[in-house]
């Protein structure tokens, strides 16, 4: 549960700290508005993802590659607590259950409304996945940019970090990792 009063007092905090004035006109209500917003981006903190994939269909029998690409997402990096974002690329070999395509994107939601770190949340989706859908294999890729590494620090803008998962036949199977990364990425 978020503390909204201990946000706003810490905002103050930081607002002196750094030699602001935290009554001036543009940053007196920032408590507030900074409380609001870290409600909204870490209302995932709480949430399993794997509640998220609630809508599963059995009478499918399908047991091709599924994939779903270009899932635009933001997150808040835990060792700087500034944005990254960019695109989730997920796939699974189903085996006998597939997911609705909005609750696997829910699910990803649920994940980056959290302080996260990237590789975190690049395992823990496809771990969600897994274990909601229990398909053959899942495969996650992860793309994105970091604003710790943009706005301080190495000052890199359009750099990426990609991070991949995978889970059942794609782990050791006869597809490699490059493979399976141009499959779910289209590319």
């Amino acid at each position: 549960m978020i503390r909204k009063k201990e946000i706003e007092e810490a905002v103050v905090s930081i607002l002196n700290a750094i030699g602001e004035d935290p009554g001036r006109e543009g940053l007196k209500d920032t408590p507030q508005r900074v409380a609001r917003m870290y409600s909204e981006l870490f209302a995932g903190i709480a949430d399993d993802p794997v509640k998220a994939l609630t809508t599963v269909f059995e009478e499918v029998d399908f047991r091709d590659p599924v994939m779903l690409r270009n899932v635009s997402f933001f997150s808040v990096c835990e060792h700087h607590m500034l944005p990254f974002f960019g695109h989730v690329h997920m796939g699974y070999l189903p085996s006998g259950r597939v997911a609705g395509a909005s609750k696997l994107i829910r699910a990803l939601e649920v994940l980056a409304a959290r302080p996260q770190l990237q590789e975190r949340m690049t395992a823990e989706l496809a771990d969600a996945i897994n274990n909601a859908l229990n398909p053959d294999g899942v495969v996650v890729v992860v793309e994105a940019e970091h604003l710790c590494m943009v706005m301080r620090g190495v000052k890199k803008i359009g750099s990426t970090i990609v991070s991949m998962a995978a889970r059942g036949s794609f782990v050791g199977g006869s597809l490699s990792k490059e493979d399976l990364s141009s499959l779910v990425k289209g590319t």
